[in-house]
């Protein structure tokens, strides 16, 4: 499986999106996110720990208060999905303009007779 493979996955559940919605606001601890989503702690744990398996948040200590962990957005990951998103748009351009040639060669053989 890729990293592609697994951020999709993780990005599949509604909750995780939510979490990473979230996150691009800015750092927030684990007590925040659960309570932001109406859910309880070990369940928000769970998603987090998917979540930081699969490298789209990290978990960094609060410099203030060393009990606290606060979660943020990774780069990464998500530089990567934006890429294979091109490349699949790329792809989907290429298709339109060559129906549109192919259309325009019609429309112009169509009028000639």
């Amino acid at each position: 499986m890729t990293r592609l493979d697994t951020t999709l996955i993780a990005l599949a559940d509604p909750t995780r999106r939510h979490v990473i919605n979230l996150l691009r606001r800015g750092p927030r601890s684990a007590g925040d996110l659960a309570a932001a989503s109406d859910m309880s702690a070990p369940a928000m744990s769970r998603h987090l720990r998917l979540l930081r398996r699969t490298e789209l948040v990290e978990e960094r200590i609060d410099e203030h208060d060393a009990r606290l962990r606060m979660y943020r957005l990774r780069r990464k990951p998500f530089a990567e999905l934006r890429a294979w998103l091109e490349e699949i748009e790329a792809f989907w351009t290429d298709e339109l303009e060559a129906f549109k040639a192919h259309a325009e060669r019609r429309s112009r053989k169509g009028n000639k007779k």
